[in-house]
C-alpha cells in the first residue's frame, strides 16, 4: 500500500473509528482522522506516529466540514483522496412514543445527514482518486430492537444511502460497501446508556411507568451483550478490506451475532421472528 494513499474517517476518536485509523495506518496509509479534540487526536499518533494527520470535524457542523475538506484537499493534491469511512454515529435508547423530538432529530442529524455532508465535500476528491467510499452501518439496519427504533431507522436510512450511493457512482469507478457489525466492544454503548437514561429521568412519571419493565429488560440483555462483544478490530479489519480488495463486497456483516440475527430476519415471518426475538430479550 503506498504512502501517498489518503484515507478520511470520522469519528476516529475512539473505538470502532479508532481502531480503523490505526489499522489503515499500519498498512501504509495516510489517514486523516476525524477527531473532535486535540487530545483525541494525540492520543492516535501515539500509537500510529505520523500517518495519523488529526482532523478536527463535527459532522454536524457546516463549517467544521467545509475546514476538514479544505485540509483534505491541501493534503492530497491531484492524487485526490484514496478513501472515505462514514463513521460517526451515536446511538439514542428510547421508545417512539415518548422520545424528545430533538433527540430523533439529533439521532438522524449525526448518523444520516452528517454522513452525506462529508460524503458531498470530498467526493470531488474521491472522484480524482477513483477512490472508495465505505459506511458504517449497523446490523440494527437490518432489524431493530424495541427502545431502539430511532437508532435502528438511522442505520436503515444509511442502508438505502449506501445502495444509491453505489449505483450513483458507479460511473466513476467509485465502490461504496456498508459494514453490519454486531455487539462490538465500543464506548458507543455506554454513551448510549448514559444517554438513555437521561432522557428517560426526563419523562413524565406516567410515561415511566408503560416503558418501565420493558426498558430495564432491555438494560439488561444490551449489558450482556456488552460482555461478549468482539473487538473493534474485528470491524477495522472489514474495512480495510473494502478499501484494498480488488472487489470489495456491498454488505460486510461482522459478528457471529450479526450473522445470526441476518439469517433470522432472511428467513423467519414477522410474527414468528418477533416471538424468537421477544424470548432471547426476556420481554414481558
Amino acid at each position: 500500500m503506498a504512502a501517498s494513499r489518503h484515507v478520511l474517517i470520522t469519528g476516529a476518536s475512539t473505538g470502532i473509528g479508532a481502531a480503523c485509523a490505526i489499522g489503515c495506518a499500519a498498512r501504509g496509509m495516510t489517514v486523516f482522522a476525524g477527531v473532535r479534540t486535540p487530545a483525541a487526536g494525540d492520543a492516535l499518533q501515539a500509537q500510529a506516529g505520523a500517518a495519523i494527520v488529526p482532523v478536527q470535524l463535527d459532522v454536524t457542523e457546516d463549517d467544521s466540514i467545509k475546514k476538514a475538506a479544505e485540509l483534505v484537499s491541501r493534503q492530497v493534491g491531484e492524487a485526490g483522496l484514496f478513501g472515505l469511512v462514514n463513521n460517526a454515529g451515536i446511538a439514542i435508547g428510547s421508545p417512539l412514543e415518548l422520545i424528545p423530538l430533538k433527540q430523533l432529530r439529533r439521532q438522524l442529524e449525526v448518523n444520516v445527514v452528517g454522513q452525506i455532508a462529508v460524503t458531498q465535500a470530498v467526493l470531488p476528491f474521491l472522484r480524482q482518486a477513483r477512490g472508495r467510499i465505505v459506511n458504517m452501518g449497523s446490523i440494527a439496519g437490518r432489524g431493530t430492537i424495541p427502545m431502539m427504533g430511532a437508532y435502528s431507522a438511522s442505520k436503515h436510512a444509511l442502508e438505502a444511502l449506501t445502495d444509491a450511493l453505489r449505483l450513483e457512482l458507479y460511473p466513476w469507478g467509485i465502490d461504496v460497501s456498508i459494514i453490519e457489525p454486531g455487539a462490538i466492544d465500543t464506548p458507543i454503548w455506554d454513551k448510549s446508556m448514559q444517554v438513555s437514561m437521561e432522557i428517560e429521568s426526563e419523562l413524565p412519571i406516567e410515561g415511566r411507568k408503560l416503558y418501565k419493565d420493558t426498558a430495564e429488560r432491555i438494560r439488561d440483555r444490551v449489558g450482556l451483550a456488552g460482555r461478549a462483544a468482539i473487538p473493534s478490530d474485528a470491524v477495522a479489519q472489514a474495512v480495510v478490506h473494502a478499501l484494498t480488495a480488488k472487489r470489495p463486497k456491498t454488505r460486510y456483516l461482522v459478528g457471529r451475532d450479526a450473522k445470526v440475527r441476518a439469517i433470522m430476519l432472511r428467513w423467519l415471518p414477522d410474527r414468528l421472528h418477533d416471538w424468537v426475538l421477544k424470548k432471547i430479550l426476556n420481554l414481558p
